[in-house]
């Protein structure tokens, strides 16, 4: 009798442990709103949309306008492309990320063998770390893997080229016939185009980020 009330009660901890470890392992990966899925839905058009366009690979500092400012059209960079993606949804990347350093300059890196001592509305938005930094602050960081069904269309990513370049893409809803992974959007230097390189480098950063919180409404009152 004592033998069978063991093995019950061992069934039924063993039962309760399963359950605790998948509401855990389900906490890793932040449930969507509606509303967020639809804003994922649209910026992986506006990003699939940007391989249509012709871009000439320029990393030159340009003077731009603020807000709203944006290189000539047929040049850019790899983060160029991911701050056109989220205007075509009305999020200005270079004001959201601009207001952040002001407020939270130290948070950021200083880069260059002399870093600026202020934040500069013309080149801020536009260089891979003080992205990384502002999507992990207004936004999502997500679990960097090395299995491809962790990263989602919508998902931003970063990788080290090697030798510390950095470099952002945009992953899209489309897939590659050879591996079944999604493609990423990201200019590497022939302009934006669609290509399987989720693990062609070493990933440094997993994101997503669904522009600002509508105004009165704190970002953790938005993404719960």
């Amino acid at each position: 009798m004592k033998q069978k009330l063991l093995l019950t009660l061992s069934a039924m901890l063993s039962g309760m442990l399963v359950m605790i470890c998948a509401v855990t392992a389900g906490g890793t990966k932040p449930t969507l709103t509606a509303a967020q899925q639809e804003f994922l839905k649209k910026l992986v058009s506006a990003a699939v949309e940007r391989t249509l366009h012709v871009v000439r690979y320029e990393p030159a500092y340009v003077g731009i306008p603020y807000p709203g400012g944006d290189v000539p059209a047929d040049t850019g960079v790899c983060t160029d492309e991911v701050i056109r993606a989220y205007r075509a949804l009305g999020v200005d990347l270079q004001k959201e990320v601009h207001e952040d350093m002001k407020k939270n300059f130290s948070e950021y890196p200083h880069i260059g063998a002399q870093p600026a001592k202020r934040p500069d509305a013309n080149i801020d938005h536009r260089r891979v770390p003080n992205l990384m930094v502002f999507f992990s602050r207004q936004g999502e960081a997500l679990e960097t893997t090395e299995h491809a069904h962790d990263y989602a269309p919508g998902d931003l990513v970063t990788w080290d080229l090697g030798g510390d370049v950095p470099h952002i893409g945009i992953v899209v809803d489309q897939k590659s016939t050879a591996s079944g992974r999604y493609l990423i959007m990201h200019n590497i230097g022939q302009g934006p185009k669609m290509e399987d390189v989720l693990f062609s480098w070493k990933i440094t950063g997993h994101y997503r980020y669904f522009g600002p919180p509508p105004q009165g409404i704190s970002r953790e009152t938005a993404t719960n």
